[in-house]
């Protein structure tokens, strides 16, 4: 699982989390029902959102969800997921572009992938996911080539770059795939005129995944003598922050010019979760509600006389009979345990590999892969005031609390 735009989900509400894992899921089950399993390897988040793009354009319809069935990633339960030209578009789009990080891998000779018998295998898986990704796109009315195209150039880019040359030259084959992905969407979902728009929103978000990329990995490849475009261009982190905040509110403004039949999901993506994804990759915050607030006297005596008396007679009787039986003692009868439904040993094993590897173990509430009891994440501090959001765009009925990172023009 790879991308930029990776949401807690309990920072999500129930309906925009039940949405989110509905085009994940069908990005998966996508991948497998044109690709055939193997292929399912690429699902990435950032492959979701051409799916999320094409379905705030039409509105969600009963057509575009199927229920799924028990998976491991979802703890072995049902679900709905999307279906239709959104999520075989971001299929193939994950191809291609999963293609490029293989051959990008390769050309670093990262890992396993230094020995030869092990690159000229990759290779070989990134030539197939080029040719399926092409057909799909075919069927699509989707040309790759122009992916295609912009992985090659890229390679030839890194190779001239050097101190002094402008960053952006660097990202730009990667900005051009995603904005014709983005902008397919809107042929896709028969508005034309969300095009151009789209167009920009995918370019800056192809900016943004090619900087953070590049920030993440900084001090791996410093270590390891990769080659990183900050490293060779001589761009100071400072300098990558400004490009990624005009990025940020590029997309914003683009997102303002696309007709959306309902793009709140689109919304929390691509103005909130992509607003954190910097953050993250920088170690900032921009949320302006991160300290919390100690109430005056927190730390001071309590309040009234602490040596005073105790209010009411400490010596008198205990009310009611103090030689009753206690409730819950061991005069009383202890409660009927529930039935627990558990699971078997091999079961509950395959459920906790897919909790570990979604994350969910991690963010938010789950379920115990074994005797299936609600329990509760120890990451819940990447929650902050914005909690899931869904009053945005209705600048008449307020709007988040999130300072500058959320108002009524985002």
């Amino acid at each position: 699982m790879f991308g930029i735009v990776r949401p807690c989900t309990h920072r999500l509400s129930e309906g925009l989390r039940t949405e989110w894992m509905a085009h994940l899921c069908g990005l998966c089950l996508a991948l497998r029902a044109d690709h055939g399993q193997f292929a399912r390897i690429v699902t990435n988040y950032d492959g979701l959102i051409v799916s999320v793009l094409t379905e705030a354009q039409t509105g969600a319809m009963p057509a575009g969800r199927r229920t799924a069935g028990p998976c491991p990633l979802r703890a072995m339960r049902t679900a709905p997921v999307a279906m239709g030209e959104g999520a075989r578009l971001a299929a193939a789009v994950s191809l291609v572009l999963a293609s490029a990080k293989v051959r990008d891998h390769v050309a670093d000779r990262d890992g396993l992938l230094a020995r030869r018998p092990v690159a000229a295998a990759a290779r070989r898986v990134a030539v197939g996911w080029d040719r399926a990704g092409a057909r799909t796109g075919a069927a699509l009315g989707f040309d790759t080539a122009l992916l295609v195209d912009a992985v090659d150039r890229q390679t030839g880019i890194e190779t001239l770059a050097g101190p002094g040359t402008p960053l952006l030259t660097v990202t730009e084959p990667t900005e051009t795939a995603t904005a014709a992905a983005f902008a397919h969407t809107a042929v896709l979902a028969g508005k034309p005129q969300n095009a151009a728009p789209l167009a920009e929103a995918g370019r800056l978000f192809g900016r943004l995944a090619h900087l953070l990329d590049a920030v993440e990995d900084r001090e791996a490849d410093a270590a390891s003598g990769a080659w990183n475009p900050l490293t060779v261009t001589g761009t100071s982190l400072t300098e990558a922050r400004r490009l990624c905040d005009d990025a940020l509110h590029g997309v914003r403004l683009a997102l303002r010019e696309v007709e959306f039949t309902d793009g709140t999901l689109v919304h929390v993506l691509l103005a909130h979760e992509l607003r954190r994804s910097v953050d993250r990759a920088f170690g900032t915050s921009s949320c302006s509600h991160q300290g919390l607030e100690v109430p005056e006297g927190s730390f001071g005596p309590p309040p009234g006389n602490p040596y005073g008396p105790t209010p009411g007679n400490p010596y008198g009787p205990t009310p009611g009979n103090p030689y009753g039986p206690t409730p819950g003692g061991p005069a009383a009868p202890p409660p009927p345990r529930p039935p627990r439904d558990r699971r078997g040993l091999i079961a509950g094993c395959l459920v906790w590999a897919g909790l570990a590897c979604t994350c969910q173990m991690c963010c938010g509430s789950y379920e115990d892969p074994w005797s299936r009891e609600r329990r509760e994440a120890p990451c819940q501090s990447c929650g902050d005031c914005c909690e899931a959001c869904n009053c945005c765009g209705q600048c008449g009925e307020g709007c988040c609390c999130c300072g500058d990172s959320c108002g009524c023009d985002c």
